[in-house]
């Protein structure tokens, strides 16, 4: 029978412990910190949930977060992890337990003032990652339905670049990053082939995925295969969308401060002739 030894209680529903190869764990459970001190046993059939923080930041920083929330709070956002780890089908970086926590305790507190925060970049994060905005989506309701606020449909973006920034340990902020660079490229394409994409269409969410497939490409510098007929030819038959994509490049290059192969434009040459052709 597993057994932990209490290191500190953090309040009536969450303990910080030790399993028995010493690492620290944190573990929760209704009541399961009622009358425990340093140096108390806990046996793992009175622990609902259960997760490690390996990262000594990671731990100091949880902790914290947990010290200035309230215990329904706490055990909704602690709840909201948890569909997150059961609805994913791959690994989660241990950083959501800090992140997302962050984040949701702050909207919380937002939301209960009044206070609202637009989400520049929804649709996009709705076509670039639909199954983590799915999920988000579950999120959301679960914690509008249990505690007495009513997040926004922009919050469901926020959650869901976390969910992706855990299932690809990336950072949070290097996703928003990437979500910027394609509203501006796709603000450069509507400006130069002076049309106005409708952001619901199929056309656009072939678009902004391609263009996501592309960064990720080019930030693991990955070269794909130039087909050198079709390029001679799109250069012949399309210049205004060849050459436009070779403008859209350099942004990229600029921004990612990395490079970006030739071939590449072959691929959004024919993206771009797409939505040039639908939209006449």
């Amino acid at each position: 029978m597993d057994k932990y030894l209490i290191k500190k209680s953090l309040n009536n529903n969450v303990l910080i412990a030790a399993n028995e190869d010493g690492n620290e764990v944190v573990l929760i459970g209704r009541g399961i910190g009622f009358g425990k001190k340093t140096g108390d046993s806990i046996v793992r059939e009175q622990v609902e949930k259960l997760f490690v923080l390996k990262d000594p930041v990671e731990q100091k920083q949880y902790k914290e977060l947990m010290y200035n929330l309230d215990d329904t709070t706490l055990k909704v956002i602690i709840s909201a992890v948890e569909i997150i780890r059961k609805r994913v089908s791959a690994p989660l970086n241990e950083h959501i337990h800090v992140a997302l926590t962050d984040h949701l305790a702050f909207a919380v507190s937002r939301m209960k003032k009044g206070i609202g925060i637009r989400n520049p970049f929804l649709l996009e994060t709705k076509g670039l990652y639909p199954d983590e905005y799915k999920i988000a989506t579950e999120v959301t309701e679960m914690i509008n339905k249990s505690l007495p606020v009513t997040l926004p449909e922009g919050e469901i973006g926020f959650i869901a670049l976390h969910i992706h920034s855990a299932l690809l340990n990336k950072n949070v902020e290097e996703l928003a990053l990437h979500s910027n660079l394609i509203v501006r490229l796709v603000k450069i394409i509507e400006e130069q082939l002076e049309v106005n994409i409708d952001k619901s269409s199929i056309d656009y969410m072939r678009l902004i995925r391609h263009l996501r497939y592309t960064i990720e490409r080019v930030i693991r510098g990955e070269e794909v295969a130039e087909p050198e007929k079709i390029t001679q030819l799109l250069k012949t038959e399309y210049p205004v969308c060849y050459n436009l994509s070779w403008k859209l490049i350099k942004v990229m290059q600029q921004t990612l401060k990395q490079h970006v192969y030739q071939a590449e434009a072959v691929y959004l040459t024919l993206h771009l002739q797409r939505i040039q052709t639908k939209m006449k």
